[in-house]
């Protein structure tokens, strides 16, 4: 039976107080402003008109981000582009999310995109920050996104953009007087869905009716309601901007403190920003200079052990005695209001991103550029635990710093140039980044009970097991592109470009990739026989091909390794040269491996731009086809007497295939009524699949939980689509109360061989729908997200909702009781009894606008505008799931290879209303 959350009124209680300095008909002009296909996107290197692109490129702008809580780039741009699945896989603050840009194309980069700020190439392989990387970044900085989703329009990013590239262009300031903006919101959250564990009442009726060993204490508590809190967030930005003929400046300090539904969850963020650019010598030079400051600090609590706790422990167990949580139950189990106080994860993480970018015009239409930027984060992580004597817990403190210094020079030419009614734009350049990582570690045990935490008393801990560990990598990229745009008459247009990049990941063998391009465009609006066809406003056919590339690999790992063995003290070791003798003792533990090359992505991509109605109604048909070869994968060798136990190669024949299509639509009412709105949405068909792999299974999500850890639950499997469940398939139970499982191969013998393929963790229909609506001072904003076709593993149910625990006084929902001649003893195994449909329909967030006009208040002078707003999010989700919520992914990994579609005591997910208020002066 279906479930729906709903709140009863969808719309109180939900406030988001902002600033803004819109008034009451911006909302809807800013969707014509969408529509006008004179509009500028950032394709990289430069800039174009969007009647001139022939790559695939969504466009989001600020006014049509996501509202509501939001700390990243992700959670702005979820359901705004087709082909860009991003799914909030988690409820705890800052959390990372899965993003896919037309499929999975990989088996070792992830799903996660190339970024780039204002020109800059981010690279967050290792930050230090255990959340999102992202983060960094205040959304209120930034004036739009822009989603490069072909190869055409990514492959000028060559070696990292096999996942797509993400654009983010931050605010400058627009001509006219000095504005400034303060925006202020708070934001209450609670636990959006509880799951359905028994009451106390039934949890005594059943484990008696089981016959279960009930361990009552006498106690009615519902651990949901104890470890999960009504959580308070509040956010502050203030920025002032303006703009000459020759300058413009934005600058901006922000500061967010949002936090969780767990207790010692937050996440805050202080943020400053600068941009200025200023022009010189008749406008030929042109000096740009963004800097953006960021300090996060991130409190996480050990979210999957309060989950489980809250999901299992015995309701009749009472919370606290004499006001403190119960320190010792019957069976001398340890109370999780303990737990909670004394684990601590706090990281502290500080990043600078700057970059100055001066550009001259050497001749009419020549232009030289270069940017040179640095992206420096320094972090620090401590996880501890107090120690506590009763019941007994020692002290632990596991330290860890990083620092990553990211730097990057590039040098563009760009000849603009026209031939009668020939326009060409040339660009040619050089890029070069460096990027280093440190990371040192140490683990501390056995401190004293004397109320003072692990991490200022290092000196007091115990000597056993006191370790440490360094890890240094260096990588370098070095690249040579270029590009041609042609455009006759504003009707046919062409763009071909080519990037050669180079990876100091790769031997000296493969060092250098070519990633070409090459698309066409045909304004057909443009031509002659419809020139008398009033209707149609915008018609475009694009069509494009091109290869980009993924060097996403260990550091070192083409480079011999040898390590001491020396009684448990062994460190790897890079010898300096091939001669020589080395001490005994030194063995070889990876051998060179000069021949490993580059993942190549090849994407074909077909697509239709239309606007009709004088542009009010809008859209864009893509169909597309992703191939992926040259696979690169850790393997075992066949070789027996290979000296290293793992070793990186090409997968050769093997492809990961992703086709689907593409349609965004969407309408304008007229613009100069009184009552205004915009309707729209987008959708996505993806259907992926693995070819000629060598291998049965490469395992990518794996089962935790006693009994089962480490078991395969889904991975790649030749001929079927990516993330692919691989388990038993359940039957029922026998008379004895135990699993019957299909035997696939008929040998009487229920093995790993008689898996199935049951369905993938990936979506095959992906789809957003919105409204905008203005009437007077008033404006309304609703945006839904859904998804079809996936499957989900509940490993949280498999683990923890079992019969067996249930009869040993441990909470569990009615899984447990699903079967009513089912054993206590009945195992656990990974099947298709845990597998469950994901698909859901959510009401993502609404928002209820209202625009003051300050003179009313006799304030006009000084005061432009104030808007008062409220924002619901997560309002409500349909889904057949049975869990918290079904946009999951608990990231179970195996072999550093992404899962997908796999629960596992997961941090929930919050609903939240924002009360905002934004005064623009």
């Amino acid at each position: 039976m279906k479930r729906i959350y709903l709140v009863p009124t969808v719309l109180m209680g939900c406030v988001s107080l902002t600033f803004a300095q819109k008034k009451k008909s911006d909302t809807i002009k800013s969707e014509s402003k969408l529509t006008d296909i004179e509009e500028v996107v950032m394709i990289g290197y430069g800039s174009q008109k969007k009647s001139d692109v022939t790559g695939s490129v969504g466009s989001v702008k600020s006014e049509d981000f996501n509202k509501g809580l939001v700390a990243n780039v992700g959670q702005l741009l979820q359901g705004k582009v087709a082909g860009v699945n991003v799914a909030n896989v988690s409820g705890e603050p800052g959390a990372n999310q899965n993003i896919v840009i037309r499929g999975v194309g990989s088996l070792r980069s992830g799903t996660t995109p190339l970024y780039v700020i204002d020109g800059f190439v981010i690279d967050n392989s290792n930050t230090g920050v255990a959340n999102n990387p992202m983060n960094f970044i205040n959304p209120q900085d930034i004036e739009s996104i822009d989603v490069l989703k072909d190869a055409s329009a990514a492959a000028i990013y060559g070696a990292r953009a096999a996942n797509g590239v993400i654009v983010i262009t931050t605010k400058k300031g627009k001509k006219g007087r000095t504005q400034m903006n303060l925006s202020s919101n708070l934001t209450i959250s609670s636990l959006a869905n509880k799951m359905n564990v028994f009451s106390a009442d039934e949890f005594r009726r059943q484990v008696t009716a089981i016959g279960g060993k009930l361990d009552d204490m006498g106690g009615n508590t519902d651990w949901q309601d104890e470890l999960t809190r009504t959580a308070v967030s509040k956010n502050v930005n203030f920025s002032a901007s303006g703009a000459t003929e020759n300058s413009n400046y934005y600058a901006a300090l922000g500061y967010e403190d949002q936090e969780g539904i767990l207790y010692n969850s937050n996440l805050k963020r202080y943020s400053g920003r600068v941009n200025v650019s200023q022009k010189a010598f008749d406008g030929r030079v042109n000096i740009d200079f963004n800097l953006n400051g960021t300090r996060t600090e991130n409190n996480r609590p050990d979210a999957s052990s309060v989950v489980n706790s809250m999901l299992t422990w015995n309701p009749t167990y009472p919370a606290y005695t004499n006001g403190a949580p119960t320190t010792v139950f019957n069976n001398g189990a340890f109370n999780p209001l303990i737990r909670r106080d004394i684990y601590k994860d706090f990281t502290t993480n500080n990043r600078i991103l700057a970059n100055f970018s001066p550009s001259v015009e050497i001749i009419k239409g020549l232009t030289y550029k270069l940017n040179l930027g640095v992206d420096y984060s320094s972090a620090e992580r401590v996880i501890q635990n107090m120690p506590h004597a009763i019941p007994l817990e020692i002290g632990t403190l596991n330290l860890s710093t990083y620092a990553n210094n990211n730097t990057l020079v590039e040098n563009t030419l760009t000849y603009k140039f026209k031939i009668n009614s020939h326009d060409f734009n040339v660009m040619a350049g050089h890029s070069y980044q460096r990027l280093m990582l440190t990371s040192r570690g140490w683990y501390y045990q056995n401190f004293p009970i004397n109320g003072i935490e692990p991490q200022y008393q290092i000196p007091a801990a115990g000597a056993a097991n006191q370790t440490t560990s360094i890890i240094a990598n260096k990588n370098e990229l070095q690249s040579w592109f270029g590009r041609v745009n042609y455009d006759y008459k504003d009707k046919y247009l062409l763009t071909a470009t080519l990037r050669a990049d180079g990876s100091s990941k790769f031997g000296e063998n493969n060092r250098y990739g070519i990633f070409p391009s090459v698309a066409a465009g045909w304004n057909i609006s443009k031509e002659e026989f419809l020139a008398n066809v009033s209707t149609i406003s915008n018609l475009k056919l694009r069509a494009s091909w091109g290869r980009t590339g993924n060097q996403e690999i260990p550091s070192k790992i083409t480079k011999r390794s040898y390590k001491a063995d020396s009684n448990g003290t062994a460190q790897a070791t890079y010898p300096l040269n091939d001669s020589g003798n080395y001490p005994v003792g030194v063995y070889l533990v990876r051998v060179d491996n000069p021949d490993l090359q580059w993942e190549v992505t090849t994407q074909t991509n077909i697509g239709l731009d239309f606007g009709v109605l004088n542009n009010r109604l809008t859209g864009s048909i893509d169909f597309f086809r992703k191939v992926s070869d040259n696979i690169l994968m850790e393997i075992n060798p066949v070789d027996p007497i290979e000296p290293a136990p793992t070793m990186w190669k090409n997968i050769p024949n093997m492809t990961i295939n992703n086709t689907g299509y593409e349609i965004s639509l969407n309408y304008n009412s007229n613009p100069n009524r009184e009552f205004t709105y915009s309707i729209g949405g987008n959708t996505s068909f993806i259907k992926n699949k693995v070819k000629d792999s060598p291998y049965r299974v490469i395992s990518t999500g794996e089962a935790q939980g006693p009994g089962t850890t480490n078991a395969v639950i889904n991975g790649y499997i030749n001929g079927q689509p990516i993330g692919t469940f691989y388990v038993r398939e359940f039957l029922g139970l026998n008379s004895n109360g135990t699993n019957i499982f299909r035997d696939v191969d008929g040998d009487g013998i229920i093995t790993d061989n008689d898996r199935v393929a049951a369905g993938s963790a990936l979506p095959d229909f992906t789809y957003n729908i919105y409204l905008k609506a203005a009437y007077k001072n008033f404006d309304l904003g609703l945006n839904f997200n859904g998804v079809a076709g996936n499957m989900i593993y509940n490993n949280t149910a498999s683990t923890l909702f079992s019969r067996g625990r249930l009869a040993l006084s441990n909470n569990t929902t009615d899984v447990a009781t699903q079967f009513s001649n089912e054993s206590a003893n009945n195992t656990n195994v990974i099947s298709t009894r845990y597998l469950e449909k994901g698909d859901f329909f959510r009401l993502n967030n609404a928002t209820l606008g209202y625009s003051l006009n300050p003179k009313v208040l006799g304030i006009g002078e000084h005061i432009r505008n104030i808007r008062f707003s409220v924002t619901a999010q997560n309002l409500f989700v349909i889904t057949k799931y049975s869990g918290f919520d079904p946009e999951i992914n608990t990231g179970l990994s195996q072999g550093g290879i992404q899962s997908f579609g796999i629960d596992y005591t997961t941090y929930p997910k919050a609903r939240s209303f924002v009360f905002g208020v934004n005064v623009a002066f």
